[in-house]
């Protein structure tokens, strides 16, 4: 008789459960639908806050110079090897060596955007834009090399 005690309170349950379920499905039926058309609206209706993270850049001025040293701190913060620093060190005109970047590579595909790189970057040569908008067929044009200016994702 205890089973079948326990058999009905288990199907009351599940009834209270499916009505409950129910209850919350036909309240979001009879809310108005809200449609945002995408592509063709995306400035007037899209809000991207600013502190959102979608891609890494290296800022350069107007002579294509940028901040970064060759330190690797960097590569060295991600946490996922997104980044990978490529360095010489070559003699200046006053005859001291020093590390000059040959070449900084970036996966996008790989990134979970943690910011890790650009708190560990002491010259700040480094940063996030709100360019969300990288989606791509082929996955090597997610590999971006940042330290040339206009090296922007290859749609």
């Amino acid at each position: 008789m205890e089973s079948f005690n326990e058999y009905i309170k288990g199907f009351g349950s599940g009834v209270k459960s499916l009505l409950i379920g129910m209850r919350t499905s036909m309240k979001v039926f009879w809310q108005p639908k809200v449609t945002e058309q995408y592509p063709e609206n995306r400035h007037t209706t899209l809000h991207i806050p600013e502190r959102h993270r979608a891609m890494l850049v290296m800022p350069h001025d107007s002579e294509n110079h940028h901040h970064c040293v060759a330190c690797g701190l960097c590569q060295m913060a991600c946490p996922n090897g997104t980044i990978k620093v490529t360095s010489e060190t070559r003699e200046d005109e006053d005859g001291k060596k020093k590390k000059f970047l040959v070449k900084y590579e970036y996966n996008l595909g790989s990134c979970m955007f943690c910011q890790l790189c650009v708190n560990a970057c002491p010259h700040g040569a480094i940063q996030f834009t709100n360019d969300f908008e990288n989606a791509v067929f082929e996955k090597e044009k997610l590999l971006l090399t940042l330290n040339h200016e206009g090296s922007t994702l290859a749609k």
